[in-house]
């Protein structure tokens, strides 16, 4: 038997496929004519384009637009100036052959990406070794793997699984995945899920564990692996896989269902989103609204600020589409480990702890004021509410307000619309925000709970270090105080209190948030009716 991390839940019994990992052997080469060189380049990257199109195509017909909507961002790195023109620059700058140029580049974005702090951005660096592979195989002639001629009952054993590859399973045909590495907000954990197959990543090393053929039983609910089981074994996981089916189907009855507590308090249950497409599947799952919408992810993958009317229409699209329902967007939070490339920043000691989120908008109000008038334009399509993170002091939020009124005044001037009343709130994830909960609460309209930097800053646990992994726990009896704390100082006031961190979807938490009076829990949209159920049953 073998411990991973559950990345999509189910059960399954199936066969091993062992996908080789044959890459490309990058050799440098000293080249006198870069323009053949950067010829090559040109036409493998076309042909990837063809390639992620097709890819792009089939994952829409079987997933959705929202789920195939990351071939239109590896399609967007094929067009980008800063990436192509970086591996342009390497052929004539140091005359080597297109294959170590790319390389050089794909080194650089993985590594760029691989330092981020955020779990989402740092699973990014998949996406940017996946176009950089197309393109490298497709200058070496050599054709990507696919996943033709599968039998019934497969499941895909690799050392890692990029998106694309996720998207060709066939899912009559693959039962489930099992990879070495990769996390849960991986794309292709995240694809898993939305295709229902059952998958556990992060096994360091069961290519070398299985052979092409052996019987496996994969425990997507668990992260467990067992080789080989004898027949007692696969006779108790048939019968917990059909059980897991029947409550899925049961799961589905409460997508249209009001959630409220065995007391009758009524609790929202919300998802969190990254891109304006992602309400679909908030919408699908029964969300009763959005509770964090990450903006920052309008300003990645491009060179350039997004304009104010590239903003409104993103925030209107999703605002429109929840039709009433809350919709609760965070400004920027980017600096300190999250870099824009056309954001010089200086380097920091203590990113984390750095110049990021709302200390750098309240220095940039350039910036933070572009992006406060497209919300203010937004909220006249639907219930917009704007939420401010990193807040350590009330010095903070009322110069956020005062600058938020002076766009009131601008769009005013213009005869923009907006509503004037939409409410304005804080993400409490530093201890200090917590702590100060009770003087804040007179003057915010809401406090939404982010957990995952409210659990390292109190425990001083870095959630990224897997040596220390085993303090950073989210039912810390000092987490836990003052997370009742934030909750009732908002109540206090008569104001409402969410949560959006991780710990709004663990099943172990919710009972205990349940009961110290958490109005809104928000997370990714496939945790929304599970999470549902258990509010409903507390």
């Amino acid at each position: 038997m073998k411990n991973g991390i559950a990345a999509s839940k189910g059960y399954a019994i199936g066969n091993v496929m062992i996908k080789s990992n044959e890459e490309v052997c990058v050799v440098e080469r000293t080249v006198e004519n870069t323009q053949e060189e950067k010829e090559r380049l040109v036409k493998a990257v076309d042909a990837s384009r063809e390639q992620l199109q097709k890819i792009k195509d089939k994952a829409e017909k079987e997933m959705g637009a929202e789920k195939a909507a990351v071939f239109e961002s590896h399609m967007m790195l094929l067009e980008d100036p800063e990436f192509v023109g970086g591996v342009e620059f390497n052929i004539d700058n140091n005359k080597v052959n297109a294959e170590k140029a790319l390389q050089d580049v794909i080194d650089m974005y993985m590594s760029i990406f691989a330092s981020m702090e955020d779990e989402y951005m740092r699973e990014r660096a998949a996406d940017v070794k996946d176009v950089g592979s197309r393109i490298l195989a497709n200058l070496s002639g050599k054709a990507c793997g696919s996943f033709e001629n599968l039998d019934n009952n497969t499941i895909v054993v690799a050392h890692d699984l990029t998106p694309s590859d996720t998207a060709q399973l066939d899912k009559n045909k693959v039962v489930a995945f099992l990879t070495n590495i990769g996390g849960r907000t991986s794309h292709s954990a995240i694809m898993a899920r939305t295709l229902e197959i059952p998958a556990v990543v992060g096994l360091n090393d069961i290519t070398e564990t299985v052979k092409d053929g052996d019987k496996i039983i994969v425990d997507g609910v668990e992260g467990i692996v067992i080789i080989n089981p004898d027949g007692a074994t696969i006779s108790q996981y048939t019968e917990k896989k059909q059980k897991f089916e029947a409550e899925k189907e049961e799961l589905k009855k409460l997508i249209n269902v009001e959630t409220r507590t065995k007391a009758g308090k009524h609790v929202e249950v919300c998802g969190n989103i990254g891109k304006p497409e992602d309400v679909h599947g908030v919408i699908a799952n029964g969300g009763e609204g959005i509770g964090l919408f990450r903006t920052e992810f309008l300003y990645m993958d491009r060179d350039t600020f997004p304009t104010e009317e590239e903003q409104f229409e993103a925030y209107k699209y999703a605002t429109e589409k929840m039709e009433g329902k809350p919709v609760v967007i965070r400004t920027l939070d980017i600096g300190g480990d999250k870099k824009l490339p056309y954001l010089p920043l200086a380097e920091e000691m203590n990113p984390f702890l750095g110049y990021r989120a709302i200390r750098l908008c309240l220095d940039r109000t350039d910036i933070f004021k572009t992006q406060l008038r497209a919300l203010l334009r937004a909220s006249a399509f639907g219930n917009l509410k704007i939420m401010f993170p990193m807040i350590s002091s009330l010095q903070e939020f009322l110069k956020a307000k005062e600058i938020l009124s002076a766009c009131m005044d601008e769009l005013k001037a213009e005869g923009k619309e907006f509503n004037p009343n939409l409410e304005t709130g804080i993400m409490v994830e530093i201890p200090a925000a917590a702590v100060m909960a009770d003087e804040l609460a007179k003057y915010v309209d809401f406090f939404s709970i982010g957990t995952n930097d409210l659990i390292q800053y109190t425990l001083a646990a870095d959630r990224m270090n897997e040596k220390i992994s085993y303090l950073y726990n989210p039912m810390h009896p000092a987490v836990l105080r003052l997370i009742k704390m934030t909750i009732e100082a908002a109540h206090k006031e008569g104001k409402w209190c969410g949560m959006c961190g991780e710990m709004a979807g663990d099943e172990r938490a919710v009972p205990t948030l349940v009961e110290y009076g958490l109005d809104e829990f928000s997370m990714s949209a496939s945790s929304i009716l599970g999470a549902k159920k258990i509010i409903m049953n507390s």
